[in-house]
Parts: structure tokens; C-alpha cells; sequence
């Protein structure tokens, strides 16, 4: 047998005890109390939750682990909304500065600032509220329906009902309606076969609107996916049962990769087939088309606005994000607008602009005009040219054409006088003989000159002698030209010799002529003449 473990404070105690429960097992001491007056079995551990089956306990003894009696003071109402205790008519010592009530400080007061307080005032004291404390048990601390009242969802089965009893009075009203065109039109037995008709109609709409009221998705009761390992919940499956499943569109094993986990395809199970007859082409068409697309956008309008510095998030402001992306179209839209309607301005619109009439573009109208032999107008209007932006015809320097009415050696001028300078003065045909004996005279004496031009003097070209070249045998050098030529050469040989005579500024000469090389090869050592050592 088991029993409460209790610490007593000398062996003396603990044997009184063992002493007090063997007397009450015999009978011989009164039996222990709970604080409810009940007697507690001792065959019942203190230390078990529950009671076991063959002590037929009606309910565990342990007080610590369940409450045994509820408490009296627990209450399932609910506060009284709006109450108010007390109207002052003038401010209180230590009330509301705002409003003047007693039961709330200023901080806390809900009703609209005053620009002068109640307190300076001393008019439109608020009422004093009902302050309540209720205390709740467990369960109704719990309750989210607790202080419901049920009477304020009458208003919406009203309204539905209203809407129920419109619908059947419009539905019979076009039934009358109906029954009423017929009858006029047709005999009286026809009218009983179409009020029977009609009749019969009527029930079949009945029905059907009944069926459509009551008609709903099935629902099936699953798992749903959370992050605490799921809860049971209704989910409506919106698949039509009658449609082929997607992994049986196409059997072929290398087809589209279809996931049974989260029941995707991505890809087109059919894609050869023809676009018009087919009902699906992948969950990848969802994503490129329709509310997943605009999203799409969205993101990207937010990532690029946060690299380009904005504070704008997708995850933690979407609101703020859309907000944005909407104001950024709307100001696109009109940047495009505006800059249509100033090219438009400076160029015009060409497509937007009427047609030209038939008479204008072929060159004819109904205008009748009237010449004389002289091709003066008698009669009518002369036709009126049509005029550009430019000024036309507009004579300077007493001319009577315009530039660029002459054209000759690629060079604009004047008909006129055929000139070519454009602020020349006009001389009228004068200047053009003048010009053109101006002109003749010029060749002549080109010619002329040409003619009596004497032939240059020949020049006397020197004969050069290449480096590594045969001397040619009909070579006549001149004796002077030579021995200045052997003079140079022995001194660039004694500059060789004592480097101290070299000078720092070193002049070349690139013309060698003959007597130069000649008087190179005879200072020349040859290192396979037996004679060089003799050689002075």
C-alpha cells in the first residue's frame, strides 16, 4: 500500500501516525476528511492522478492536480456596454480634463479633444460609464463568443429573406407576363395548355433555383498543411469530376513530369496537339498570364526601386508596394501621353488629320475662268498658288530672279545677271557680256603664257655610289674632288685613332659621291693584300 510521503520532525510523529491509520482501519478512530466533509479512501494513492478501476472511486483525491469545487464568484456575463452611472452638470475634482467624467483620466479618453477642456468650460460634462469586474473561469476566458448578442444578426437573415421574397415575386411577375402574351394571341384551349405550360415551367425554375441555392462544391474533409502539423479543415475541391486528371492526358513516360506530391505538371502534357481544342497546357500558362503576371510585375517594380534607393519592401509592406507600383503607372502613362501630344504639336498627326478632297489631289474643280486672246482673266478668279513658309519671290539688289535660279560649275547664282556671289548687285545683261569678255580675255592670256614659257635648264643630276657597288669601268672622277675627297677621309682616320679630338655633336652626311667612295676604297685596309704592311 502506498501513502503520502510526509516529513516528520522525530521518529516519535511518525509513529503516532502509523499508529492513527492502523486504528482507523480497525474502526477505532474516526476516518480522514477532505475540506469538502468526504472521507478519503486510503487505498487510493495520494500520489495518482486517477483512481484505479477495482477501487470503484468516483474521483481522484489528489487536490493539487484538479480543482475540486468551482468557485462561486465566477460569472458567465458580460459588461454592459454604453451604461452610464451619472450625469454631472458641473466639473469634478480629479475627473477628465477632456470630457469631465469621473471613471477615466485624460490620458485614456476616447472622446475627441476638445481645443478648451470640460474642466475650464464647465459645460457638456460627459455621463460617468459603468465600470464592472467581471471575473471568468477557465472557459469563459476562452469563449470568442462570449458577450454575442444574438439579435443583432437578425438584421442579416432579413435582408435575405427580403432578397428571397423580391426574387419569387419577380420570377412569378414574368410568368404573368408571359401567360398574359399568350393568351392574347391564341384560343382558349391553347391558353389552358399554356397555363399548364407555363405551370410546369415555373417548377422546373423552381427547382433549378433551388438547386443552384443548394448547390456547392463537394466538400472534403482533409489535413490541411500548417506550421503546427496541421488541422483538420473543410476545403473545397474545385475540380470538376467529369474532367480527365492531368497525368492521364498523356501516358508516354517521357512526357511531362507530373508531381503527386503537390499534384503540379509544370510543363504541356500535349504540346503537338492543337492550341483551340486543348483545356490545359501546363500550370506554367498560370504563371505567364492573367493576376500571376501583374504580380510578377509588381515584384520587379519593387526590387528595382529598392536597389535604386527607395524604401520599399514586397514582403514586409504590401500595401506600400502596390500603392507605389500603381502611382508608377499612372505617371508613366502620362510621360508617354505628354510626350505623344509634343510631337504631335510640333509635327502633327497625319492619321488623325482629314482626308484631302478628290477635286485637289487630281488638280480639278467646278471653278469656271474666263481668259481673253491676251491671257488676261475676263471672268473668274486666278488660281492661287499655294504658298510655303518661306519667303517667295522676294527680289534684293535690284535682281529680277532669285537665288539659285542659275546653276553652272556647281555653283549657284542669279538668271539674271549669272552671278555667283549672293549680295552682289545686279547688272542686268551688260554684266554678262562684261563677264564672259572678262572670261575669254583670261584664256588668252593663259594661253599665251603657256606658249612663250621657256623649258627649264636641265639639272645635273650626281652620280651616286651605293655602298657595296663595283666601281663601272667608263667612272670619270674628278682629280680636285678626289684629293679633297682623300684629305676628309684621313682625317675621320685620325679621329678614329685619338677619340679625344671627337666631337659630341656628330654630323652625317648621306650624300656619298663617287670621289668619296672612291678615296674610301683606297684608305681602306685590306687584311688580304700581302703588301698592306707595307703601305704607308
Amino acid at each position: 500500500m502506498a501513502t503520502a510521503s510526509v516529513a516528520f520532525k522525530s521518529r516519535e510523529d511518525h509513529r503516532k501516525q502509523i499508529e492513527l491509520e492502523e486504528a482507523r482501519k480497525a474502526g477505532l478512530a474516526p476516518a480522514e476528511v477532505d475540506e469538502d466533509g468526504k472521507e478519503i479512501n486510503p487505498h487510493i494513492p495520494q500520489y495518482m492522478s486517477s483512481a484505479p478501476w477495482y477501487l470503484n472511486a468516483e474521483k481522484p483525491s489528489l487536490k493539487h492536480q484538479r480543482k475540486w469545487k468551482s468557485d462561486p464568484n465566477y460569472t458567465k456575463s458580460w459588461y454592459d456596454r454604453g451604461a452610464k452611472v451619472f450625469q454631472a452638470e458641473k466639473y469634478r475634482k480629479g475627473a477628465c480634463l477632456n470630457c469631465g467624467a469621473m471613471t477615466h483620466a485624460a490620458k485614456s479618453c476616447v472622446e475627441r479633444p476638445r481645443k478648451v477642456g470640460a474642466k475650464w468650460t464647465n459645460i457638456h460634462i460627459a455621463p460617468d460609464e459603468k465600470i464592472e469586474t467581471i471575473e471568468l473561469d477557465y472557459d469563459g476566458k476562452r469563449d470568442r463568443w462570449n458577450g454575442y448578442d444574438p439579435s443583432s444578426y437578425s438584421h442579416v437573415v432579413e435582408r435575405y429573406e427580403a432578397r428571397d421574397a423580391a426574387r419569387r415575386k419577380y420570377v412569378k411577375e414574368q410568368q404573368l407576363k408571359k401567360l398574359e402574351e399568350k393568351n392574347g394571341n391564341q384560343n382558349a384551349e391553347d391558353g389552358v395548355n399554356d397555363v399548364d405550360n407555363d405551370e410546369d415551367d415555373l417548377r422546373v425554375d423552381e427547382a433549378k433555383v433551388d438547386e443552384s441555392k443548394q448547390m456547392d462544391f463537394a466538400k472534403v474533409e482533409k489535413r490541411v498543411r500548417t506550421t503546427g502539423g496541421g488541422s483538420t479543415g473543410t476545403v473545397r475541391n474545385l475540380r470538376i469530376r467529369e474532367d480527365t486528371a492531368k497525368y492521364l492526358l498523356n501516358l508516354d513516360v517521357n512526357s511531362a513530369h507530373y508531381d503527386p506530391k503537390t499534384r503540379s505538371m509544370r510543363e504541356d502534357p500535349l504540346p503537338d496537339a492543337d492550341p483551340n481544342e486543348k483545356f490545359y497546357e501546363g500550370d506554367n500558362q498560370y504563371r505567364n498570364s492573367g493576376q500571376a503576371l501583374e504580380f510578377k510585375h509588381l515584384n520587379i517594380h519593387a526590387w528595382e526601386a529598392f536597389d535604386k534607393g527607395q524604401d520599399i519592401h514586397m514582403q514586409a509592406a504590401p500595401s506600400q508596394a502596390e500603392l507605389l507600383y500603381k502611382n508608377h503607372k499612372v505617371i508613366k502613362e502620362k510621360l508617354k501621353t505628354r510626350t505623344k501630344d509634343t510631337i504631335m504639336e510640333k509635327y502633327g498627326n497625319a492619321a488623325s488629320e482629314e482626308e484631302i478632297p478628290r477635286e485637289l489631289l487630281l488638280g480639278q474643280s467646278e471653278r469656271q475662268v474666263e481668259y481673253d486672246r491676251a491671257g488676261r482673266i475676263i471672268k473668274g478668279q486666278e488660281t492661287v498658288l499655294p504658298r510655303s513658309k518661306y519667303e517667295e519671290d522676294v527680289f534684293i539688289n535690284n535682281h529680277t530672279t532669285v537665288w539659285g535660279s542659275w546653276w553652272k560649275d556647281h555653283q549657284w547664282g542669279y538668271k539674271c545677271c549669272k552671278q555667283m556671289i549672293r549680295n552682289s548687285y545686279c547688272t542686268g545683261a551688260a554684266g554678262i557680256k562684261a563677264a564672259e569678255a572678262a572670261t575669254d580675255l583670261m584664256k588668252a592670256n593663259i594661253d599665251r603664257k603657256e606658249a612663250t614659257k621657256e623649258a627649264p635648264a636641265p639639272v645635273e643630276e650626281k652620280q651616286l655610289a651605293t655602298w657595296g657597288t663595283e666601281v663601272p669601268e667608263d667612272l670619270i672622277l674628278d682629280e680636285k674632288l678626289l684629293a679633297e675627297a682623300l684629305k676628309k677621309e684621313d682625317e675621320r682616320k685620325r679621329e678614329e685613332k685619338d677619340e679625344r679630338k671627337r666631337k659630341y655633336n656628330v654630323r652625317w652626311n648621306d650624300e656619298v659621291t663617287a670621289e668619296d667612295m672612291e678615296a674610301y676604297r683606297m684608305k681602306k685596309v685590306h687584311h688580304d693584300d700581302p703588301m698592306k704592311d707595307f703601305l704607308h
